[in-house]
C-alpha cells in the first residue's frame, strides 16, 4: 500500500528556488523510514525476488533418487549438483565457475551499473522482505514514523513485538534453509525435533544465521552496502560515461520548485500570465522529494551518482508517478547514462570494455561447459604400499603391493573389470569389482612376478578399469613394479 502523493499548490508569483531549498535527508535519528511506492521496476523486482525466494526455501526441499537436488556433503568431501556429483577433484570447475560469477557481475556492471544490488542481491532481498513485514504491521511510512516517536503504549508493544516475531521467524527459516543445503533438510528437521546429539553443531550453525539474518536485513540493513560490502567500493572502476545507472535530468529538472498542475482547477486563483512566468523559470521537479523518502539507502539521487545507490530504481517509480499526476513526461529520473544526461542524446551500449568483460565471460561459460561434459565418469589412482619395495612371497615370486583408489562420478553402479598392461608381471588379486553410484572405494591390489623374467628393477605398468558389460575402457593409471636385481 503506498504512501498518497501530496499536491503542491503553485505560488502566486515565481519565486527562484535553491539546489537544496528542501531538505533531502530520508533518515530520522539515524533511522530511514523506507516509504512505499507501486511501479513498472517495483513490479520486476517482486518478480524477482519471488523467484529468488521459491528457489531458495524451495530447491532445498527437492530429492531426485533419494538424494537432496542441491546438497553440499562437507563430510563426504562431495557436492551433489542438479542429479551430477562433484569432487574435490573437480575443484578447477568450482574455480572456473567462480571466475564466470566475477566476470559475469564485471559485464552487467559494465552495461548497467549496479543492477544487481537492486534486484537479485541478497542483502537487498532480504531487507525488502523485512521491510514489506514492517509495513504490513506498523503502517505507512508516516505510520512508523508518528509510532517510533509515540510513548510506550499495549499498541505499540503489539506492534512492535508482532513486527519482531515476523522477523525472528523468516530469519529462523532462512537459517534453516541455509543449514539444508549442507546437511538434508528432512532429516535435519526430524533431528532437531527430537534433539538428536549429531545436531548439535546444525543447531549452532542455524542459530547462528538467524541472528546474522536478523541484525542485517532487520537493524543494520542499508549499513551493509555502505559501509561493509566491498562492491559499493570497487564499483567505480568498471563504470565509465557509457554505463547505463540511474541518474537525474537536471537539464530538465532544473530549477526545482513547486508543481504546477496542468489541469485549470487545480490552479485556480492564479492567472495565466503568472502561470506563464512559473512555467518559464521553473524546470519538471517539483522538489516533492519523494525520490528520497522511497531511497532504501537514504541518498538524493538529484545530487548526482554516488556510490551508496543500489540501482533499485524506486526513485524512478515514485517520479513517473509524480510526472503522470502533473501530466508531464516520465523519465526525468531514469536509467541512462553519464554521457546521455549531459548531452541528451542516446549512447551505445557496447564499448571496449563491455566487448572485453563479454569476449571473457562467454570464453570460460564455454569451457565450463565443454569441461564439465568431458569430465570422466570415474577418478582412478594408484598408489604402492608404503614400508618395502618388493617382498617375496611363499612360492617364490616377487610381489608388489598396491592401493587403487576409485571413485565413480556417476549416478548408477559399475561393474569394473581390471586389467594390466606390464611386462612379465601378472594380478595376483580379483579381476571383478562393484562400485556404487558416487561412491569412493580403496581395493588392495598384489601383483607378482617370477624371479630372473626380466633384468630390469623398475619396470613401468598400467592398471585398467574396463566396463564388465561392454568392455569399453573407462580409466587407466600408472604405476612401477620394483624387483631385485640379478
Amino acid at each position: 500500500m503506498s504512501d498518497s502523493i501530496p499536491v503542491v499548490q503553485v505560488p502566486s508569483e515565481p519565486q527562484k528556488t535553491t539546489h537544496n531549498k528542501r531538505p533531502s535527508s530520508n533518515a530520522d535519528n539515524g533511522k530511514i523510514y523506507v516509504r512505499s511506492v507501486n511501479g513498472l521496476y517495483q513490479k520486476i523486482r517482486g518478480v524477482s525476488l519471488a523467484l529468488l525466494f521459491a528457489m531458495y526455501f524451495g530447491l532445498v526441499w527437492v530429492e531426485v533418487d533419494g538424494s537432496p537436488l542441491i546438497w553440499f556433503d562437507l563430510v563426504g568431501r562431495k557436492f551433489h549438483l542438479f542429479g551430477a556429483t562433484f569432487w574435490p577433484q573437480d575443484f578447477f570447475l568450482l574455480a572456473l565457475a567462480l571466475i564466470i560469477c566475477a566476470f559475469g557481475l564485471f559485464f552487467i556492471t559494465a552495461l548497467f551499473g549496479r543492477i544487481w544490488c537492486g534486484y537479485t542481491c541478497p542483502q537487498t532481498a532480504w531487507t525488502m522482505m523485512f521491510i514489506w513485514l514492517e509495513e504490513k504491521i506498523e503502517g505507512s511510512r508516516l505510520q512508523r514514523m508518528r509510532l517510533d516517536k509515540a510513548p510506550w503504549s499495549t499498541d505499540k508493544v503489539l506492534k512492535k513485538t508482532a513486527k519482531h516475531a515476523s522477523w525472528v521467524g523468516l530469519a529462523f527459516l532462512t537459517g534453516l534453509s541455509f543449514v539444508g543445503y549442507f546437511y538434508p533438510i528432512r532429516d535435519l528437521v526430524v533431528d532437531l525435533a527430537f534433539v538428536e546429539v549429531t545436531s548439535a553443531w546444525a543447531l549452532f550453525w542455524i542459530g547462528f544465521f538467524t541472528v546474522a539474518t536478523y541484525l542485517n536485513a532487520g537493524w543494520v540493513r542499508e549499513k551493509v552496502c555502505l559501509h561493509m560490502c566491498p562492491y559499493a567500493r570497487f564499483q567505480s572502476v568498471m563504470f565509465n560515461s557509457k554505463t547505463r545507472i540511474i541518474g537525474y535530468d537536471a537539464e530538465r529538472g532544473e530549477p526545482r520548485g513547486a508543481a504546477r498542475m496542468a489541469s485549470p482547477d487545480l490552479v485556480s486563483g492564479v492567472n495565466s500570465a503568472e502561470q506563464k512566468a512559473v512555467t518559464q523559470t521553473k524546470g519538471d521537479c517539483v522538489d516533492c522529494t519523494l525520490c528520497v523518502q522511497v531511497c532504501p539507502t537514504g541518498i538524493d539521487i538529484r545530487e548526482g551518482l554516488q556510490y551508496e545507490c543500489i540501482g533499485c530504481a524506486l526513485c524512478i517509480d515514485a517520479c513517473d508517478e509524480v510526472m503522470r499526476k502533473i501530466d508531464k513526461p516520465t523519465g526525468l529520473i531514469r536509467y541512462a547514462s553519464e554521457q546521455e544526461l549531459e548531452t541528451g542524446q542516446k549512447t551505445s551500449l557496447w564499448d571496449l570494455r563491455a566487448v572485453g568483460y563479454g569476449s571473457v565471460l562467454l570464453a570460460a561459460v564455454c569451457a565450463l561447459a565443454v569441461m564439465t561434459w568431458q569430465r570422466p565418469a570415474m577418478e582412478f589412482s594408484a598408489e604402492r604400499e608404503r614400508g618395502a619395495l618388493y617382498y617375496e612371497n611363499g612360492d617364490g615370486w616377487i610381489e608388489n603391493a598396491y592401493q587403487l583408489k576409485v571413485i565413480n562420478k556417476s549416478e548408477f553402479p559399475r561393474s569394473l573389470i581390471l586389467e594390466l598392461e606390464a611386462e612379465k608381471v601378472e594380478l595376483a588379486s580379483s579381476k571383478h569389482w562393484e562400485i556404487g553410484p558416487g561412491e569412493q572405494k580403496i581395493w588392495p591390489v598384489a601383483l607378482v612376478s617370477l624371479p630372473g623374467t626380466s633384468e630390469k628393477t623398475v619396470r613401468e605398468l598400467e592398471f585398467i578399469f574396463k566396463d564388465a558389460q561392454t568392455g569399453e575402457e573407462l580409466v587407466r593409471a600408472e604405476s612401477k613394479f620394483m624387483s631385485p636385481s640379478y
